[in-house]
């Protein structure tokens, strides 16, 4: 069975690790050690998160000797923003639809009243 992209990606970033790292990578790259530093789990448990991020194409993970730096790679989540971008547009679309029906309705309210 074949996962689109988008639904790996988003169950990648149901985990509140998995965004903690994330966010961690958004301000460069580290090591697992480093990720792991905030976490109350083993450096195993990190790396299957790391796994999950990597097959979700969230992350890269390079090889330096002993060292493998991890960085957060963007084109995953610009597909899913992007995705979530349409329903934003709706939101503001419908918030700018009762934005119109209340000020009508305070509008009928100051002529309504003597």
């Amino acid at each position: 069975m074949s996962t689109d992209q988008l639904s790996v990606t988003f169950a990648a970033l149901a985990d509140p690790t998995r965004r903690a790292i994330l966010a961690h990578l958004a301000r460069g790259e580290a090591s697992v050690t480093e990720l792991a530093k905030p976490f109350q789990m083993s450096l195993p448990a990190i790396s299957k998160h790391l796994k999950v991020l990597e097959r979700a194409q969230l992350i890269t993970r390079g090889r330096e000797a002993q060292w493998r730096p991890c960085q957060i790679k963007a084109d995953s989540l610009k597909d899913a923003a992007e995705w979530l971008e349409s329903y934003r547009q709706f939101w503001e679309e419908r918030f700018d639809r009762l934005d119109d029906y209340l000020h009508e309705l305070q509008t009928q309210e100051k002529y309504d009243d003597p």
